[in-house]
């Protein structure tokens, strides 16, 4: 009975002292590249439907509320429901600190919000990621009427459906809206470099490293897009016309199953 007792309190104890190792998860330590490759294996498990649905447990919630959070990227998307961030990346709670709002542009709340995650949570990837079917772009690409507090929103879109009706002079209206969409990620990114000092300088020491993703919402892939073409130049570190240097490697995260 003694010993019976004995190894109960003994695999208490372990569990116990597990229980932060385990649910600490792959966020804590992560590299930009390692925490851009787990979003990459989620997305193609959430596509192959086969997610695992990490991090999700009582342990999780636990750590979380005990120990605060530590996400391993940052993701700046659209508030539309089709695009729920942490399912189509099959990650868990504390993973992602997602900023949301309607064609995911770059103002100065979601900047912000992107500032305390990178200079206080200490996350490594920033993911400005657009959708196929953006309403909040094709309203714009096609001069919709806009009321309220939309017209503001508007203009924050206007720029990119300038510049995808300038390179694409043969279309408009919806023709237009596939290219306006990646252009606008282009323009969030291009807004948050001009905008702010705190991630401008986390990028330039390393700290964070800043791609952009366009979703599509009928197959569930997302594409990866990479840096800004233009990044060191927005960043004040390489004169202009330089050619833009290539996408993030691929790197297999530590203790990540695929």
């Amino acid at each position: 009975m003694r010993k019976a007792r004995l190894l109960l309190v003994i695999t208490f104890i372990l569990s116990i002292l597990a229980i932060p190792v385990w649910a600490s998860g792959p966020s804590v330590g992560l590299s930009a590249d390692e925490a851009l490759e787990l979003l990459r294996l989620g997305n193609s498990r959430f596509v192959n439907g086969t997610p695992q649905h990490p991090y999700q447990n009582q342990e999780r919630r636990t750590l979380t509320a005990s120990e605060g959070q530590k996400p391993l990227a940052v993701v700046l998307a659209c508030s539309d429901s089709r695009v729920p961030v942490e399912v189509i990346f099959d990650r868990g709670i504390g993973d992602i600190f997602v900023v949301r709002v309607a064609g995911n542009v770059a103002g100065v709340d979601e900047i912000g919000s992107i500032e305390y995650a990178g200079d206080h949570l200490g996350a490594p990837l920033l993911v400005v990621l657009g959708h196929s079917k953006c309403g909040a772009v094709t309203a714009v690409a096609e001069n919709a009427p806009l009321h309220g507090s939309m017209p503001a929103l508007g203009d924050k879109i206007k720029p990119a459906v300038e510049k995808a009706a300038k390179d694409n002079p043969g279309l408009s209206g919806e023709a237009l809206v596939g290219p306006a969409i990646k252009d606008n990620v282009w323009q969030a990114m291009e807004d948050l470099f001009h905008q702010s000092q705190i991630i401008r300088d986390r990028v330039k020491a390393g700290q964070l490293k800043v791609v952009g993703a366009l979703y599509d919402i009928e197959s569930g892939k997302v594409e990866w897009l990479g840096p800004h073409p233009a990044q060191d130049q927005l960043l004040g570190i390489a004169p202009p016309g330089a050619k833009p240097k290539g996408g993030p490697k691929k790197v297999k995260p530590k203790g990540e199953k695929s």
